[in-house]
């Protein structure tokens, strides 16, 4: 486990996180905004807080497993890849451009992406088998995954769900990004999947609740993984969807909305803002 950044540092990074992406996105005149800022927080503390993975031992059988079911949000995926390392950052200007690697959905062509993804439902069972697979070999690292509460419908997920009990995963971690909002409306309306905790518990998981963009408490929640011996662990983590940015903040038409150049810069600004207080 790495331990290497303080809080204020990760704060710091999440906002810069949250600027690139939205600079990338505009740049490719396409993206999932709303998401990719919701799960910034998520994805910060696990790739400078949690995972043992990185460029140098990204070969190595001994490394934990990233998947990112969520696929579609991948342009948070692919700022946080480049400032870890993987590749240069400028290779995003080529985002979603013809022949770039850099495209829509996570792609193992892209240094860093464990498993292509986009197609909802999918992450979890992949991380289930390979968590199976580190049992069988008797390997110590770990698995997680990252799921968008407007996949959660797919009947995948709950097969794989159940056998990750059944197998007693406890060095697998499911999370999910609830941020309440899909492509066309609340979550709640297109297929209401609540009281998420008692329905995962149901399956045989161990379940924390926490805020999805605090630093602090996602640093604690994964610090206390596995939540229980021979069982996995799930955290839901209520997220805002477009955070950071006010006027993108629980918007649905930010789903995948692209500012323009007006509100790409008060976006800026705002972030910008942001940073001063935590730096000040």
């Amino acid at each position: 486990m790495n331990n290497r950044m303080t809080t204020e540092e990760l704060k710091i990074k999440s906002i810069n996180y949250r600027k690139k992406i939205l600079k990338y996105i505009v740049g490719a005149n396409a993206g999932h905004t709303g998401g990719s800022l919701s799960c910034t927080d998520i994805l910060n503390v696990l790739y400078n807080h949690v995972l043992n993975v990185s460029p140098q031992n990204f070969s190595s059988p001994d490394r934990d497993r990233y998947v990112q079911s969520k696929g579609h949000c991948v342009e948070a995926l692919f700022v946080v890849l480049a400032d870890q390392g993987f590749f240069p950052e400028e290779d995003l200007n080529t985002l979603c451009k013809y022949k770039s690697h850099y495209i829509g959905h996570p792609t193992k062509k892209v240094k860093g992406v464990e498993q292509n993804t986009g197609a909802l439902g999918h992450g979890l069972p992949i991380c289930v088998g390979t968590a199976i697979a580190a049992k069988l070999d008797n390997k110590d690292f770990r698995v997680f995954t990252l799921m968008g509460d407007g996949e959660l419908p797919e009947g995948s997920n709950w097969e794989a769900a159940l056998s990750a009990s059944h197998y007693k995963l406890d060095n697998l971690c499911a999370i999910v990004d609830k941020n309440s909002l899909q492509i066309t409306a609340a979550t709640a309306d297109v297929m209401n999947t609540d009281p998420l905790d008692k329905k995962w518990e149901a399956f045989g998981w161990s379940v924390k609740i926490v805020n999805g963009n605090d630093i602090d408490e996602l640093k604690a929640v994964f610090d206390s993984l596995p939540f229980e011996k021979g069982k996995p662990s799930v955290i839901i983590a209520n997220t805002t969807k477009g955070k950071g940015v006010s006027f993108m903040e629980n918007e649905l038409k930010w789903h995948h909305g692209v500012p323009n150049k007006e509100q790409y810069e008060q976006a800026m600004n705002e972030l910008d803002k942001s940073l001063a207080e935590v730096t000040a």
